[in-house]
């Protein structure tokens, strides 16, 4: 199948679990994740109609930053390191892997340095994998209440990556649990918008939906399999 007859088909997908779920496909952002994949095919899915794009490396963002067109809004999804922030500061839309306080600070930093206020998410490791990054659940509310009393932070939701199952059923409680945590910290007013939960994969999106995603980082169901 094509890039775009791959799309399509994820976006029947999409919408098919948000209507089990009674909820619109529209209020769910689908994010083309684009690590390793060539220009050529990026630009079948903005040709598709798909305008929000998810890369993992910041090296590989800022190249596809310069050789794509503006108007794209690009998400940093991958680990960030403290010392390539100010690479992409004013290039993301929003930075889906807030996972320790250094990186909180020079977030912070970086974005009043540029004048502008740096949209987050924080990531949360529900699971307790050791292979991941994020923040335990028990960390996280102290840890949300902080990072949005400075000044430089917007931060806009929880993101988690589920462990890697055939079963995507198996994941549906972590999925639930960060749902959880959101409802939790909006209760406990931690002065967090709270708009986002980033979860799902190419391998669990439609188990995330129904369990309350709205940005879903979809690559290899578009692009294939990277080689």
């Amino acid at each position: 199948m094509s890039v775009l007859e791959n799309l399509g088909r994820v976006r029947e997908r999409i919408s098919a679990a948000a209507c089990r779920a009674g909820r619109s496909p529209e209020e769910i952002k689908l994010l083309a994740v684009t690590k390793t994949v060539p220009l050529e095919m990026i630009r079948e899915v903005i040709e598709g109609g798909v305008t929000s794009l998810g890369e993992n490396r910041v090296q590989e963002l800022v190249q596809k930053y310069r050789d794509l067109p503006i108007g794209l809004e690009w998400h940093l999804i991958g680990h960030l390191q403290t010392n390539k922030v100010k690479k992409i500061i004013d290039k993301v839309a929003l930075i889906h892997s807030l996972d320790r306080w250094p990186l909180a600070e020079e977030i912070n930093l970086a974005a009043l340095e540029k004048n502008i206020v740096a949209r987050v998410l924080v990531q949360v490791n529900i699971a307790g994998e050791t292979s991941k990054y994020g923040l335990s659940p028990l960390e996280l509310v102290d840890f949300v209440a902080a990072a949005a009393r400075l000044p430089g932070l917007d931060v806009r939701g929880l993101m988690t990556i589920a462990p890697w199952t055939e079963n995507p059923e198996e994941v549906r409680p972590v999925f639930r649990r960060l749902k959880e945590l959101a409802v939790h910290l909006k209760n406990k007013k931690a002065g967090a918008t709270l708009q986002y939960l980033s979860m799902g994969m190419t391998g669990d999106f439609e188990v995330a939906v129904e369990e309350g995603a709205n940005i879903l980082r979809i690559g290899t169901a578009i692009f294939g399999e990277r080689h």
